[in-house]
C-alpha cells in the first residue's frame, strides 16, 4: 500500500533594500531637509564629491559623482552633509537587532549597506506570521516608525530576491507567488540595477548584454578572464539560485562586552581610578581582538560612595585596538568632571565593530610592555639622580645577611622568563637593622616589639644561630640568634639577639 507524502513547501526568505541608506540616515537626522534639495557629501570641504542625493535635487541637474560647488551653481538651496562609516555601522547593527523580532535569520550585506536577507522558512508554524505578505507588511510597518523606506521582496532564492529588490526603482512590498513567477522575473533585471563595475557594464552593453538573462546565456569559462571578478561573481550568484544557493548567514549577536570591579576603599584621585580602569580594559580587548573586532565606543561606570552613580561615554575618533588612545581619553575626561565622593565601584562596557586586518596586526605585534619606553626612562633617571640611581640586587658571597647581596647599577631589564609556581613567602631586608627597645624583667602582656600593643608577639619560633668575623679580629666575632617572630597585628617579624652587644634587633619582615 502506497502512502502520499506531502511535498515540503519551499524555502522563503526575503531581501529589504532601504535605497540610498546613508542619504536617508542623513535626512533621519535633519529632519527639515526632507522636502528641500538634500545630498550625502564625501567629506565636509566646497569640492567634495556628492555621493547620493534624493529626488529634490535631481530636478535641478545634480547627479552623484559632482562637485559639492557645482551642485550649489545649479541649486542655491542644495543641502548637504556627511555620514560617517561609523554611523552607518551602527545602525545596521541597529536596525539588525530590530528585525530580528521577525527572524532569528538575518544577514547585512557585506558591501551594500542597507540591503539585509531576512529568512522566513518554518515561521508560520510557530504562529508567528499567517502569511508571507502580512509578515512583510510588519516588517514595512517597523522601518516606516524608524523613518526609513524599504523596498521589500519576498521570495524564494538568495539572488532573486536581491535583484528584484534592486530592480524596483520605489518603496513597496512585493510576494513574489511561487518559484516560477521568481525564475521568469529575475531574468528580466537590468545589470544596471545591480552592483557591477561600470567598465564590465559598458563592456556588457556594448555586446548587447543587457539583462540578468543575457548573462546567463554567456559561457561561464571566459567571463572571468573578458570581464572581471565582478562580472563572474554576478553570473555564478545568479546560476546558483534554487536548492544549491547559498543558506542565510546569519550575523551573530552582538553582546556587549563588560567588567567591574569593587575599590578596596573609596578613591577620588585620577590616577589611582586609571590605574583600575586599565584593569578593566586590557582584557576587554584581548576579546575584542580574538572576535577580530575594534572598540567603537567605550561606556564607563561609576558608583560613588553615598551617591548617584555616574555614567560617561567615549568615543575614539576610528574604531581601534589601541589602549593608550583610549586611556589618554579616559584621563582627560575623568579631569574634567567633578566627583562628589570617592569611587567605590567601576564597570567598563565596549561597543565593537568589524575590525581591519591592520588593526590585528598591530594589537598582535604590540608588546606588553616598550623595552624603549624603559630605557628612556631609566635614562631620565640616571641624568637627573646620578649614575647609580638605578640599580638592582645582586647575590654575593657572605655569611651575614646585609653581607650576602649588593647594589650593582642596571642598564636595562633582562627579557622577562614567566612561569606557573605556587606562591612563595618572602624575607624582605632592612638596609640597615632597627634596634629594638629593651626586654623588661616582667611581660605581663607578652613582648612588644616596639613598645604597642599592636606588636606584642604571640609566638616565636627560632632560634636560628648565626656567626662570623672570627677570621678578622679578636672582638670582631658576630653571634647572632635568629627568630621569626609572629605579632598579634598578624605579622611575621624576623629579629635577631646580638649576644656580644646583648639587644635585640628588627632584621627584616616575611610576606
Amino acid at each position: 500500500m502506497r502512502t502520499k507524502t506531502k511535498a515540503s513547501s519551499p524555502s522563503r526568505m526575503a531581501c529589504i533594500d532601504l535605497k540610498a541608506f546613508p542619504l536617508q540616515l542623513l535626512l533621519r537626522r535633519e529632519k527639515a531637509w526632507r522636502e528641500k534639495p538634500a545630498a550625502v557629501v564625501a567629506e565636509d570641504k566646497p569640492n567634495a564629491k556628492i555621493l547620493w542625493l534624493n529626488e529634490h535635487a535631481r530636478t535641478f541637474g545634480i547627479l552623484p559623482g559632482m562637485r559639492y560647488s557645482a551642485g550649489l551653481a545649479l541649486c542655491a538651496d542644495l543641502c548637504a552633509g556627511t555620514v560617517e562609516s561609523a554611523e552607518i555601522d551602527r545602525a545596521v547593527r541597529a536596525l539588525t537587532q530590530r528585525l530580528r523580532k521577525f527572524s532569528p535569520d538575518i544577514e547585512p550585506h557585506e558591501s551594500e549597506r542597507g540591503v539585509f536577507l531576512i529568512g522566513a522558512t518554518g515561521l508560520e508554524r510557530l504562529g508567528i506570521h499567517r502569511s508571507p505578505r502580512l509578515w512583510a507588511e510588519g516588517i514595512d510597518k517597523a522601518l516606516t516608525k524608524l523613518g526609513l523606506a524599504a523596498t521589500l521582496v519576498v521570495g524564494f532564492s538568495r539572488f532573486a530576491t536581491y535583484a528584484l529588490a534592486r530592480s524596483l526603482r520605489e518603496p513597496m512590498v512585493w510576494v513574489l507567488r511561487d518559484a516560477a513567477e521568481e525564475h521568469e522575473t529575475r531574468l528580466r533585471v537590468a545589470l544596471s540595477r545591480l552592483h557591477l563595475a561600470p567598465k564590465a557594464r559598458d563592456d556588457l552593453h556594448a555586446l548587447g548584454i543587457e539583462t540578468v538573462g543575457d548573462l546567463l546565456r554567456l559561457p561561464a569559462d571566459g567571463l572571468k578572464e573578458r570581464f572581471g571578478d565582478e562580472a563572474y561573481r554576478l553570473h555564478r550568484e545568479a546560476r546558483g539560485c534554487g536548492e544549491d544557493a547559498l543558506p542565510i548567514q546569519r550575523a551573530e549577536e552582538q553582546i556587549p562586552l563588560r567588567e567591574s570591579m569593587v575599590l578596596d576603599y573609596a578613591e577620588r584621585k585620577v590616577q589611582p581610578l586609571l590605574f583600575g580602569i586599565k584593569r578593566l580594559l586590557d582584557p576587554l580587548l584581548e576579546r575584542l581582538a580574538e572576535k577580530r573586532r575594534a572598540l567603537a565606543a567605550l561606556v564607563l561606570e561609576l558608583q560613588v560612595e553615598r551617591g548617584e552613580g555616574r555614567v560617561e561615554t567615549l568615543k575614539p575618533a576610528s574604531p581601534t585596538l589601541d589602549a593608550q588612545q583610549l586611556l589618554d581619553l579616559l584621563m582627560l575626561r575623568l579631569e574634567s568632571i567633578k566627583l562628589t565622593a570617592g569611587v567605590v565601584e567601576m564597570a567598563v562596557q565596549v561597543e565593537s565593530v568589524p575590525a581591519t586586518r591592520e588593526q590585528l596586526e598591530l594589537f598582535a605585534s604590540q608588546p606588553k610592555r616598550d623595552p624603549d619606553a624603559i630605557r628612556r626612562a631609566f635614562a631620565r633617571l640616571r641624568a637627573e639622580f646620578g649614575a647609580h640611581a638605578v640599580v638592582h640586587a645582586s647575590l654575593r658571597e657572605g655569611h651575614l645577611p646585609e653581607a650576602s647581596y649588593e647594589w650593582k647599577p642596571l642598564s636595562e631589564l633582562p627579557r622577562p622568563k614567566p612561569r606557573l609556581c605556587r606562591r612563595t613567602l618572602v624575607r624582605r631586608l632592612r638596609t640597615h637593622a632597627w634596634a629594638l627597645p629593651h626586654r623588661p624583667r616582667h611581660e605581663e602582656d607578652g613582648w612588644q616589639l616596639r613598645g604597642r600593643d599592636d606588636t606584642a608577639v604571640h609566638d616565636l619560633r627560632g632560634p636560628y644561630l648565626v656567626s662570623g668575623g672570627w677570621w678578622r679580629a679578636e672582638n670582631a666575632e658576630t653571634a647572632r640568634e635568629y627568630y621569626f617572630a609572629g605579632t598579634r597585628k598578624g605579622e611575621w617579624l624576623w629579629v635577631y639577639r646580638d649576644k656580644r652587644r646583648r639587644r635585640w634587633f628588627l632584621q627584616g619582615r616575611v610576606e
